[in-house]
């Protein structure tokens, strides 16, 4: 795969100078067509050495003819769209330039889309069809690509499960939509295939359209229950929330009761909704569940539910939960005092050392809003090589956020700390720093911008000290 349209460029030059297509580029990937449509265009011996010209009065150059596959391929995309034409009418002998004919049918020029056109409607077969589908759907993003996914529908609507299969499993998603919307049109899969499709596939909108059509016409049986259990099951939130919101409608309400404290705020969100719809009320039920602090079997996903459809009244019932001996247990009752508004910062401070990761992030969110009420000496304590990394970040987050010249200071320091990912962010930190009233005309911000020029162009930096009042 070409890696920029100056490797496209370059593999124009070999073609001109007679090497294969299949030496030079992928011939099934289709960003190498579309590198090689824009890398012949930037070269500046179209119109001399290698490519012929149009001649007055002539319908077709005479040397044209008597190319071979490599060199009608840059004629194909010629900048001159009458020779472009001309090579479409000469293409029709090298069936391996009809992913060049592709590109053509969505061309500028009006006669090169219809001639590149009507080649494709008398070539493009099953076989063509399945193996030019990522290119195709490529092509049609463009404002004249319409037709070329046009004549792909029509041909692929004749296409077996056997045919269409090859396309399933496709790397590219794009292909992979198209393929399964022809499938669910045509009602060529099964509810059980539909579903475990929604459950394994990685890309959102082949979820929703397999889950949307394995849950159509709701009839019951064991086909339906199959597919139920496969969407509930899935790994992806949104196909288990799919599951979970069609438990309604199939007199499975009950089930739903158990994806209230699920990992996912989406599978939770449908739960309730399913749970009130038949009386109950997820309130009460993560209420029982947080009120035993020590309780190991508790789920997180209980604890955050709670703040998600609790009133404040319920951070009496989270707090508790802030020592609780599970980590993850710990940092969705941090994240559930903050969705309340009910964050003490005495109460959190002592959890930025916490020694769970997930903790000390949810801790450091939950006390950003009152970073400058934090004791400055406090934080740069836990700043310090000494901490663990996770710790110094969460530290130094909060640093940020109270700005001034200890945000600066902090940050230039740690510029060269072996933390890659904090180094990352003091440099990020020294970026957007801006100065404050108090430290105008200060003679350290000269200094610790200095000691930060690697951040900066020249003007830049000279305009930073400006706005700080220490240029000069």
């Amino acid at each position: 795969m070409f890696d920029d349209i100056e490797d496209a460029a370059a593999a124009a030059v070999r073609l001109a100078g007679g090497a294969g297509l299949g030496s030079t580029l992928v011939v099934t990937d289709p960003g190498d067509w579309l590198a090689l449509d824009a890398g012949a265009r930037e070269l500046g011996w179209h119109r001399s050495r290698f490519l012929p010209q149009r001649k007055s009065g002539a319908r077709l150059p005479p040397d044209l003819t008597r190319l071979d596959e490599s060199r009608l391929a840059l004629v194909l995309c010629h900048p001159d769209g009458r020779i472009r034409e001309q090579a479409v009418r000469a293409s029709g002998r090298y069936p391996g330039l009809l992913p060049l004919i592709v590109i053509r049918c969505a061309d500028w020029a009006a006669p090169v889309r219809a001639r590149a056109r009507q080649l494709l409607s008398d070539v493009l077969d099953m076989d063509r069809a399945l193996d030019l589908s990522p290119l195709i759907l490529r092509v049609g993003r463009r404002d004249r690509g319409a037709f070329c996914v046009d004549a792909l529908g029509e041909v692929l609507r004749q296409a077996s499960v056997g045919h269409l299969a090859a396309l399933f499993d496709s790397p590219d998603r794009a292909v992979r939509r198209f393929a399964y919307g022809l499938a669910i049109e045509g009602r060529l899969l099964g509810r059980t295939e539909l579903a475990r499709t929604a459950a394994r596939d990685t890309d959102t909108v082949v979820q929703d359209l397999c889950a949307t059509a394995a849950l159509s016409d709701v009839r019951g049986g064991g086909a339906w229950e199959e597919a139920l259990a496969l969407l509930l099951s899935a790994r992806n939130p949104r196909t288990r929330s799919a599951g979970v919101t069609a438990l309604r409608r199939t007199g499975l309400s009950a089930q739903a009761e158990a994806f209230l404290a699920d990992r996912a705020v989406l599978v939770r969100a449908c739960a309730r909704y399913v749970v009130r719809q038949t009386g109950g009320e997820p309130r009460d039920w993560y209420r029982e569940r947080c009120v035993t602090p020590d309780d190991m079997a508790l789920v997180p996903g209980a604890v955050i539910g709670l703040a998600e459809c609790g009133n404040r009244l319920d951070a009496g019932l989270l707090r508790p939960l802030l020592a609780h001996p599970v980590a993850a247990v710990r940092a969705r009752a941090v994240a559930g005092l903050r969705a309340l508004d009910r964050v003490d910062p005495q109460e959190m401070r002592p959890l930025l050392d916490d020694p769970a990761v997930s903790v000390v992030r949810e801790t450091a969110l939950a006390l950003l809003p009152c970073a400058r009420d934090l004791p400055g000496d406090w934080l740069l304590e836990r700043t310090g090589s000494e901490r663990p990394a996770h710790v110094r970040l969460g530290a130094f987050r909060l640093v940020d956020a109270r700005g001034g010249i200890t945000a600066l200071r902090t940050a230039v320091g740690l510029l060269e700390d072996p933390d890659v990912k904090l180094r990352f962010w003091a440099g990020r930190c020294v970026q957007r720093w801006s100065p404050t009233a108090d430290v105008h005309g200060d003679a350290e911000v000269a200094e610790l911008l200095d000691r930060s020029r690697q951040l900066f162009s020249d003007h830049e930096l000279r305009l930073r000290k400006w706005e700080a009042g220490v240029c000069g």
